[in-house]
This record gives structure tokens, C-alpha cells and sequence, in this order.
């Protein structure tokens, strides 16, 4: 919840209330990203919405808009511990491009970290790495800090079959 509140906001209600709040979202009908299961078990998270749902971003010096193009955002991967170091961040961030894509998202866009020293230690690591995201597709279009590129993915559209005869 934090990329969506002010920090006060999410300070204040932090723990259960953050709990309840992202339970409301999600039952109002509009996920807010996917999941990642392994043997029916949730082992991974990816939010993914319109920029516009994620006021952080908004407030952000170093990740504000590129350009006026409508994006989708990626802004939090969480891979379960047990399970990291297979693939599931990229296979996370191709679910959540494929999840914008059904939506109407013509370009994805993600703020992952750069790490000076690896390995990086995994709580700093949440909006995910730049390698994760390099891996599925994704290309750097801006980077107002050493550690923090903004990445998009562009989507074509994918064109319907028409049933007009071409006769």
C-alpha cells in the first residue's frame, strides 16, 4: 500500500489497517496486480495498475512522468524467499505486463533498483531489479539516479481477425 498512500497515511494505518485497506481494493473488483503460485501455494506478488493509482510516484522527483504517455506501472515484486533465484520475478513481471495488456495498457513502465554491490539485500529489493525486468522485454528510457532506472515495455496491439470477406 505504501506506493498508493502518503506516507502519513500509510504510517497511520500500518499493519492491519494496510491489511484491510488492500482487501477492500482487491474485492472492489479490480485486481491490483497478479500472483505467482507454485503447487497452488501463493509464493509471489506483482502490482501493476495506471500510474495515476500510485500518488508516490506522482510525488517523486526522481520517478516522475517520462512524457505525457498514458502507462501502466509496476511498482512492488515480492518473491517468497524459499523460491527466489528460479525465474519467478520475470515470469511475475510477464504476468503483470500480459494482466495491463488485457486492461488496455499499450506501455508498461517499472522503477526497479540498480544494485551497486550484489548480492542486494532483499528488503531494499521490493520494487524489483533491473535485470528481472531486462529479461522480459523491458528497456531503460530514463534515469534520474545511479541506482533507480525507469524501464518500459511497449505493447503492440494485437490485431483482431475481421470477419469481413475480403471480397
Amino acid at each position: 500500500m505504501t506506493p498508493r498512500l502518503p506516507r502519513a497515511q500509510y504510517e497511520r494505518q500500518k499493519g492491519a489497517g494496510n491489511r484491510r485497506a488492500l482487501n477492500r481494493l482487491v474485492d472492489s473488483g479490480h485486481p491490483p496486480g497478479v500472483l505467482a503460485y507454485v503447487r497452488r501455494r501463493p509464493v509471489g506478488w506483482c502490482s501493476v495498475e495506471p500510474r495515476e493509482a500510485f500518488g508516490a510516484l506522482e510525488r517523486s522527483r526522481i520517478l516522475k512522468p517520462v512524457d505525457d504517455r498514458p502507462v501502466w506501472s509496476i511498482v512492488c515484486l515480492f518473491v517468497d524467499r524459499a523460491h527466489r533465484g528460479r525465474g519467478l520475478s520475470t515470469a511475475l513481471i510477464e504476468g503483470a505486463v500480459a494482466h495491463a495488456r488485457r486492461r488496455g495498457a499499450r506501455i508498461v513502465e517499472a522503477y526497479p533498483v540498480e544494485p551497486k554491490k550484489t548480492p542486494m539485500p532483499a528488503v531494499f529489493a521490493w520494487p524489483g531489479l533491473a535485470s528481472s525486468y531486462r529479461q522480459a522485454g523491458f528497456v531503460e528510457v530514463a534515469r534520474r539516479s545511479p541506482t533507480r532506472p525507469i524501464v518500459r515495455r511497449y505493447l503492440r496491439v494485437r490485431s483482431r481477425p475481421s470477419s469481413r470477406s475480403p471480397l
